[in-house]
């Protein structure tokens, strides 16, 4: 069987609620295995990410993050590979920037769609990097009558941002959340920059910038005032700053992250009342790279037969 080699013109085939769809799908089949490797280099990270899944499949996934690259290159680069379930052959290759993309923006898509409430309209996008532009497309597609606001360090990053996709800028972090009923953190920030009493209630925030163990976009205050959810306790409670190290203080226990996608179906992956300020740390586990890798597989073979 030759490969597949799925490149970035897939991308016309695809949808937002219906890759949140295949991550329910995907989330009740088994439980996954996975396994992760960093190794580092100052700033520069090599991340290997494994996947496996019963009756679905297996891929490997591969990204470097290289934040010191020069303006014309990516800072995270990388290679995807999807193996067939039961025999384990390489079924396809994906461009990496595709998978990542809609990986990450679809978690905190489908996060969104359960914690948010159904009619918040003011969605405040922080950060102004490729990562914030798939969440303004992604939010669109549950969101339709949204407005967008973008708020970033750099005031010429959230004017570039905004003149691209049609949204306002807030340079004043604290007056832009207090509109703000959906929050997207999408910063490489190791210091928090969210702040819990600048928060209204029924806010909706989705994390999704920090990756590493000594990164952090929200501040203690954010967690211990918020129903804290995340899309796998595996990947992310010991390995991602935004809870390991507030953990390790003991500001917030275990016990205090409610429930994550496996949980969905048991109903716990939802808020209380329409006053709760929900969390959902975005981990991007590889067992989501590779129910994202197939349904993009799926998406592409539908159009080439």
């Amino acid at each position: 069987m030759t490969p597949a080699l799925i490149g970035p013109e897939a991308e016309a085939q695809l949808d937002w609620i219906g890759l949140t769809e295949a991550f329910l799908a995907g989330h009740r089949l088994p439980r996954a295995e996975v396994a992760d490797s960093f190794l580092y280099r100052g700033a520069d990270t090599l991340l290997t990410r494994s996947a496996l899944i019963d009756g679905l499949g297996m891929l490997v996934k591969a990204a470097t993050i290289v934040p010191g690259n020069a303006p014309d290159l990516p800072t995270v680069n990388g290679g995807v590979m999807l193996m067939e379930d039961r025999t384990g052959l390489l079924s396809a290759v994906l461009d990496f920037a595709l998978v990542t993309k809609w990986k990450t923006a679809g978690d905190s898509l489908l996060a969104a769609r359960l914690l948010a409430r159904p009619e918040a309209r003011e969605i405040l996008i922080c950060g102004a990097g490729k990562v914030a532009a798939a969440m303004i497309e992604a939010y669109r597609a549950a969101f339709p009558a949204a407005r967008f606001t973008v708020w970033n360090r750099s005031a010429s990053g959230a004017e570039a941002l905004a003149a691209a996709t049609g949204a306002r800028v807030k340079l004043n972090l604290e007056t832009a959340l207090g509109t703000a009923e959906i929050v997207a953190g999408t910063t490489m920030a190791k210091e928090p920059w969210l702040r819990g009493d600048w928060l209204q209630p029924g806010t909706h925030i989705d994390l999704i910038g920090a990756f590493r163990p000594d990164m952090r976009e929200a501040d203690d205050a954010t967690l211990r005032r918020a129903r804290l959810f995340c899309d796998s306790r595996a990947t992310t409670l010991h390995h991602i700053g935004e809870f390991r190290d507030p953990l390790a203080r003991g500001v917030i226990a275990e016990a205090d992250v409610i429930a994550d996608f496996y949980d969905i179906a048991a109903g716990r992956f939802t808020r209380d009342s329409a006053e709760d300020i929900t969390l959902c740390k975005n981990g991007g586990g590889a067992h989501l790279d590779l129910m994202t890798a197939s349904f993009i597989r799926a998406c592409w073979r539908s159009r080439q037969a």
